[in-house]
Protein backbone atom coordinates (compact mmCIF):
# COMPACT_ATOMS: atom_id res chain seq x y z
CA UNK A 1 0.00 0.00 0.00
CA UNK A 2 1.08 3.56 -0.54
CA UNK A 3 2.94 5.00 2.41
CA UNK A 4 1.61 8.55 2.60
CA UNK A 5 4.59 9.51 4.76
CA UNK A 6 6.89 9.11 1.75
CA UNK A 7 6.80 10.55 -1.72
CA UNK A 8 5.04 8.31 -4.23
CA UNK A 9 6.72 8.14 -7.63
CA UNK A 10 5.85 6.53 -10.92
CA UNK A 11 8.75 4.11 -10.46
CA UNK A 12 6.74 2.29 -7.77
CA UNK A 13 4.12 1.14 -10.30
CA UNK A 14 4.73 -1.64 -12.85
CA UNK A 15 2.01 -0.19 -15.12
CA UNK A 16 1.43 3.47 -16.02
CA UNK A 17 -1.83 3.42 -17.96
CA UNK A 18 -2.40 6.48 -20.23
CA UNK A 19 -5.53 8.45 -19.41
CA UNK A 20 -6.55 11.68 -21.14
CA UNK A 21 -8.78 14.14 -19.36
CA UNK A 22 -11.95 15.16 -21.17
CA UNK A 23 -13.67 18.54 -21.50
CA UNK A 24 -16.61 17.19 -19.47
CA UNK A 25 -14.29 16.21 -16.57
CA UNK A 26 -13.92 19.84 -15.46
CA UNK A 27 -16.42 21.18 -12.98
CA UNK A 28 -17.70 24.74 -12.51
CA UNK A 29 -14.46 25.66 -10.71
CA UNK A 30 -12.30 24.72 -13.70
CA UNK A 31 -10.69 21.57 -12.35
CA UNK A 32 -11.41 17.87 -12.64
CA UNK A 33 -14.22 17.03 -10.24
CA UNK A 34 -13.28 14.67 -7.42
CA UNK A 35 -15.68 11.91 -8.47
CA UNK A 36 -13.97 11.75 -11.86
CA UNK A 37 -10.76 10.46 -10.23
CA UNK A 38 -12.71 7.29 -9.38
CA UNK A 39 -13.68 6.96 -13.02
CA UNK A 40 -10.00 7.17 -13.98
CA UNK A 41 -9.22 4.36 -11.52
CA UNK A 42 -12.06 2.18 -12.85
CA UNK A 43 -11.18 2.81 -16.48
CA UNK A 44 -7.46 2.17 -16.01
CA UNK A 45 -7.96 -1.08 -14.07
CA UNK A 46 -10.48 -2.53 -16.52
CA UNK A 47 -8.63 -1.36 -19.65
CA UNK A 48 -5.44 -2.90 -18.28
CA UNK A 49 -7.28 -6.17 -17.49
CA UNK A 50 -8.61 -6.39 -21.04
CA UNK A 51 -5.19 -5.61 -22.50
CA UNK A 52 -3.21 -7.89 -20.16
CA UNK A 53 -5.54 -10.88 -20.53
CA UNK A 54 -6.43 -10.49 -24.21
CA UNK A 55 -9.97 -11.29 -23.08
CA UNK A 56 -13.27 -9.47 -23.11
CA UNK A 57 -13.65 -9.58 -19.33
CA UNK A 58 -17.38 -8.88 -19.66
CA UNK A 59 -17.83 -12.35 -21.10
CA UNK A 60 -16.20 -14.31 -18.27
CA UNK A 61 -18.45 -16.38 -15.98
CA UNK A 62 -17.19 -14.30 -13.05
CA UNK A 63 -17.16 -10.52 -12.99
CA UNK A 64 -15.24 -8.09 -10.83
CA UNK A 65 -17.54 -5.78 -8.90
CA UNK A 66 -16.17 -2.80 -7.03
CA UNK A 67 -16.52 -3.45 -3.31
CA UNK A 68 -14.39 -0.60 -2.02
CA UNK A 69 -12.56 2.43 -3.33
CA UNK A 70 -10.73 5.37 -1.83
CA UNK A 71 -8.82 8.40 -3.03
CA UNK A 72 -6.41 10.87 -1.43
CA UNK A 73 -6.13 14.07 -3.44
CA UNK A 74 -2.71 15.69 -3.68
CA UNK A 75 -2.94 17.98 -6.67
CA UNK A 76 -5.39 19.57 -9.04
CA UNK A 77 -6.07 18.35 -12.56
CA UNK A 78 -7.78 20.16 -15.43
CA UNK A 79 -8.64 19.49 -19.06
CA UNK A 80 -6.56 19.07 -21.29
CA UNK A 81 -4.10 17.38 -18.88
CA UNK A 82 -2.66 14.05 -19.99
CA UNK A 83 -2.47 11.52 -17.17
CA UNK A 84 -0.89 8.21 -16.29
CA UNK A 85 -2.61 5.94 -13.79
CA UNK A 86 -0.11 3.84 -11.87
CA UNK A 87 -1.31 0.31 -11.15
CA UNK A 88 0.05 -2.28 -8.76
CA UNK A 89 -1.59 -4.94 -6.65
CA UNK A 90 -1.35 -4.74 -2.88
CA UNK A 91 -3.31 -7.96 -2.26
CA UNK A 92 -4.29 -10.87 -4.47
CA UNK A 93 -6.81 -12.98 -2.59
CA UNK A 94 -8.97 -15.98 -3.48
CA UNK A 95 -11.91 -13.90 -4.72
CA UNK A 96 -10.65 -10.32 -4.53
CA UNK A 97 -7.92 -8.05 -5.82
CA UNK A 98 -6.84 -4.86 -4.05
CA UNK A 99 -5.27 -2.41 -6.47
CA UNK A 100 -2.97 0.32 -5.22
CA UNK A 101 -3.25 3.24 -7.64
CA UNK A 102 -1.80 6.67 -8.32
CA UNK A 103 -2.76 9.38 -10.78
CA UNK A 104 0.11 11.34 -12.29
CA UNK A 105 -0.18 14.44 -14.48
CA UNK A 106 2.26 14.58 -17.38
CA UNK A 107 4.36 17.75 -17.35
CA UNK A 108 6.82 17.31 -20.19
CA UNK A 109 9.10 14.45 -19.17
CA UNK A 110 8.01 14.66 -15.53
CA UNK A 111 5.02 12.94 -13.90
CA UNK A 112 3.49 14.92 -11.04
CA UNK A 113 1.49 13.04 -8.41
CA UNK A 114 -2.14 14.20 -8.22
CA UNK A 115 -3.81 11.41 -6.20
CA UNK A 116 -3.36 7.97 -4.69
CA UNK A 117 -6.05 5.44 -4.02
CA UNK A 118 -7.25 1.89 -3.65
CA UNK A 119 -9.74 -0.09 -5.67
CA UNK A 120 -11.04 -3.51 -4.62
CA UNK A 121 -12.56 -5.92 -7.12
CA UNK A 122 -14.51 -8.85 -5.67
CA UNK A 123 -15.20 -11.55 -8.20
CA UNK A 124 -18.75 -12.87 -8.25
CA UNK A 125 -20.71 -15.30 -10.40
CA UNK A 126 -22.26 -13.30 -13.22
CA UNK A 127 -25.69 -14.82 -12.50
CA UNK A 128 -25.92 -15.45 -8.75
CA UNK A 129 -23.63 -12.56 -7.69
CA UNK A 130 -22.07 -14.86 -5.06
CA UNK A 131 -18.28 -14.57 -4.53
CA UNK A 132 -16.19 -17.01 -6.56
CA UNK A 133 -12.51 -17.56 -7.24
CA UNK A 134 -10.76 -15.04 -9.44
CA UNK A 135 -10.81 -16.39 -13.02
CA UNK A 136 -7.47 -17.98 -13.94
CA UNK A 137 -6.88 -15.63 -16.89
CA UNK A 138 -7.22 -12.63 -14.56
CA UNK A 139 -5.16 -14.17 -11.77
CA UNK A 140 -2.35 -14.96 -14.21
CA UNK A 141 -2.21 -11.35 -15.40
CA UNK A 142 -2.60 -9.92 -11.88
CA UNK A 143 0.31 -11.91 -10.43
CA UNK A 144 2.73 -9.71 -12.38
CA UNK A 145 1.53 -6.58 -10.57
CA UNK A 146 1.72 -7.88 -7.00
CA UNK A 147 4.17 -5.86 -4.93
CA UNK A 148 5.64 -6.67 -1.54
CA UNK A 149 4.18 -4.68 1.34
CA UNK A 150 6.38 -1.87 2.64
Amino acid sequence: MTNLGSVTTQHEYPVLWPMPTRWADNDHYGHVNNVTYYSYFDTAVNAWLIDATGTDIRELPAIGVVAQTSCTFMGSLSFPDQLRVGLRIARLGRSSITYDLAIFREDGDVLELAATGTFVHVYVDDVTRKPVEIPAVIRNAAEGLVVAED
